[in-house]
Formats: C-alpha cells, structure tokens, sequence
C-alpha cells in the first residue's frame, strides 16, 4: 500500500466521528509496521482519548520501530488530555506522516517541532486537501472566532422554495431530507427565522436512522414573537437560543427563560448577523447551519456572512412570478454586483441534484 492509501484509511476514521468531537476537530490515525496495520485509532468525543492514543494503545509493542499516520499535527501541549507528541515519542515510532497542522496556537508547529527534536521523521502533506475539509469547521473558527456558516436550501427547477401561498413540503425527496440531517449531526448549531417556527412549528432535532447529534437551536426574533407553545421551546431536546431586540421588557422574557431558552439581546432594530455571528464564536459554536426561508437567506447573502451554500435542486416546476425564492430582500442591481460562487461538487440525492458552492473570493482566500 502506498503512504495514501493509510492516509486515507486514517482519514475515513476520522470522517465517521464528524459532528461529535466539537469544539475538537476529527482526527483519525493509523500504526503501520513492516506493511502491516497494527494500531487504528480516532477521537470519539472531547476530552477523551486523542486517536494518537487509541492507535498506539492497538499497536502495543508493535509500535515500536513503526510508522503512524495522522489526519491532523499531533498536539504538544496539555489539555484535558496529556500531549500525543510525547506519546509518539515514548512509544518508539520512528516516522510520523502528517496530513494537515494544526493552526491552534497551543499546537501550530511545536508538535512538529518537539517530534523532529526527538530523532522522528516527520512528512507533512499527505492528503492535506482531504484533511483541511474534514475539519473546515475548526480551521475557520480558529482563524476567525465565529462559527464556518453553511446556508441550505431546496428549490425547484425554475429556482422556487414555495408556492405563493407559502406551502414547501415536499419540495425535495426523503433522500435529500436525510441528508439535511447528517448535515445537522455534523454542526454545532442551526438557525432559523420566527416565521418559520410560527408557520411550521418545527423541532429542528437531527432525525437519523441510528440516532444523532441534535443541534443548539437559534431562532433570530427581533420583537419575541416564538410561541410558547412551539416545539423548539418546550420539548427540551437541545438547548433552544432565541435572538432578541434590546428594547424587548424584560418581564416578557421571564417564560422564556424559565422554559430553559437562552435569549440574546442585540442593541439594534435589525439583527446584525456579523455582531451575531461574534456572540456565538463567544459561546463555542463553531458551525453554523442556516435553514432560513427567503428573508433570513437574503439577510446572510446581502452581509455576506456564510461561507458556504448547499443547494438541493428537485425535478418539479411551480411558476409564476409570485412564488418564493432562496434569497429574498433587495437583491444586486446589477448582475455585475452579485456574488461570485465556486461550485465544489455536483451529486445526485435521490431524485434530486445537490450542489455546493462557496464565495469564490472565500475559496481563493482558502487555497492562498
């Protein structure tokens, strides 16, 4: 087997437990001695065993005189867990092959540096285009300090959301609903508009076949109008923020909190998504996953505040000039005043086409 082919043994590890580590990126790991795997590993969840531990505890004594491959630079400082790099060392392996570093600041090359002081080899690079979108999530929240932001939407083929009368479901296909739902397993939080939550009461839980990790709920709600009686309030199945004007009487906040709601309050008229997207950053949310209807779409898209868009495209017209679209608001004058995507892939769900895109500004910013 080539240096690739472990790489991506160890990155298919590390890609099972997406969604679960947070606020810790996936990681998976992989001992190789005499061209034999003796040692898989990869973190579960945080403040438990990195996958450095769990693969060098697999390998044993065979550990010594092998080779481990690492999804992600090897950290070299203690946290809740002791430093892997030390580990490394102890454990008498003699080359390290590592697909991407680590750009927190606590690790950010002295893992590196504190395995080359030990006599190690160490190769950086294998498979690190696959290893930095695994953890896309991280990377940007450590570089920015506000949650990586992905808008969802499905649309028909002439570009509609809903009917005029404001009836969406189904718009897609049950595969392409099932998909939402590992997206949801795989970020920190989901947001939503009041108008979705008045219209379609939703739960905003991830509904998987083998379970799921539900996300925090955020509902943008400048006058607190989320009903009391609606899901996200009272069935208690992740923890459910609502975003507020200021100017809202505090007297009208207590059912909430006493719900067991968290409420921010933003001190202006109009939410201001990038101050928004700071406060959540403060709270550790480092993935954001917006499944906003036209009003909410356009308010990202006109702040420019995501940096990514998933698109489910479904075989099915609606017509007429009334119907809705993904981005509503005051759009670009001009077509050389919108904003330039990049599509990174293109599948098929089910019935329907799914498309992924990013700013082509972002994506040029990623890649320098």
């Amino acid at each position: 087997m080539k240096h690739s082919d472990y790489m991506e043994l160890a990155l298919n590890m590390a890609k099972a437990t997406q969604g679960q580590t947070s606020p810790n990126p996936a990681v998976g790991a992989v001992v190789v001695r005499d061209g034999a795997v003796v040692g898989l590993g990869a973190h579960l969840n945080a403040g438990e065993g990195h996958a450095e531990v769990h693969a060098i505890r697999a390998a044993g004594e065979k550990a010594e005189g092998a080779d481990i491959y690492v999804t992600l630079e090897p950290c070299s400082h203690y946290g809740k867990t002791p430093p892997c790099s030390q580990l490394i060392i102890s454990s008498g392996i003699k080359r390290v092959f590592i697909a991407s570093t680590d750009p927190n600041p606590l690790v950010s090359g002295k893992g590196i540096e504190q395995l080359r002081d030990a006599g190690i080899q160490v190769h950086v690079g294998e498979c690190q285009s696959e290893a930095l979108e695994l953890n896309k999530h991280f990377f940007h929240f450590i570089k920015h300090k506000t949650p990586y932001v992905t808008l969802k939407t499905a649309i028909t083929l002439d570009g509609k959301t809903a009917a005029p009368s404001g009836d969406s479901k189904w718009i897609t296909s049950e595969k392409s609903r099932l998909d939402v739902h590992y997206d949801r397993h795989r970020h920190d939080a989901i947001l939503v508009g009041v108008n979705t939550i008045i219209r379609d009461n939703p739960h905003l839980t991830t509904r998987l076949p083998q379970g799921g990790k539900n996300p925090i709920r955020i509902i943008l709600d400048n006058h607190l109008r989320t009903p009391l009686t609606s899901n996200v309030v009272k069935d208690h199945e992740s923890k459910t923020i609502i975003i507020t004007n200021e100017s809202v009487k505090e007297e009208d906040k207590i059912p909430y909190l006493e719900a067991g709601c968290d409420l921010i309050s933003i001190p202006l008229d109009r939410i201001d998504l990038h101050h928004l997207l700071r406060e959540l950053g403060s709270r550790s949310i480092q993935s954001l996953y917006v499944e906003g209807g036209s009003a909410v779409h356009g308010s990202f898209l006109k702040e420019r505040a995501f940096q990514e868009l998933i698109m489910y495209m479904a075989p099915k017209l609606i017509g007429g000039s009334g119907a809705f679209t993904s981005f509503g608001k005051t759009g670009a004058s001009a077509i050389s005043e919108g904003l330039e995507m990049k599509i990174i892939s293109v599948d098929s769900v089910g019935e329907d086409i799914k498309i992924t895109a990013v700013p082509k500004d972002y994506s040029e910013m990623k890649e320098g």
